[in-house]
């Protein structure tokens, strides 16, 4: 089962992600950011990408996509907030922008 990222966890596994361009939403135990790409087809792309993950992870994120940019939440909705699955899902994000176009 998932459980709440500890305080622990939290430091040691989210510090990387916000310093690559992650975000602590404000009012919520979540993360975001968002992706910019050349053009719809590099956008979508990423998406479906990101899309086979999440599906095999059972892990999916909330997310919105307006031409050359995708905006991503992840919050673990089971647990209330942040999981070791949101920071899976997010590095592996991280890893498929590089893989656009």
């Amino acid at each position: 089962m998932t459980e709440h990222l500890s305080d622990t966890a939290r430091q040691t596994t989210l510090t990387p992600l916000l310093e690559s361009g992650w975000e602590v939403v404000e009012d919520r135990d979540a993360i975001r950011k968002s992706y910019k790409f050349s053009n719809f087809i590099e956008a979508f792309g990423f998406m479906t990408r990101a899309a086979i993950w999440a599906e095999k992870w059972n892990h999916h994120p909330e997310w919105s996509n307006v031409y050359n940019r995708v905006d991503v939440v992840l919050t673990t909705h089971d647990v209330g907030g942040l999981s070791a699955l949101d920071v899976k899902l997010a590095r592996k994000m991280d890893v498929l922008v590089g893989q656009a176009g």
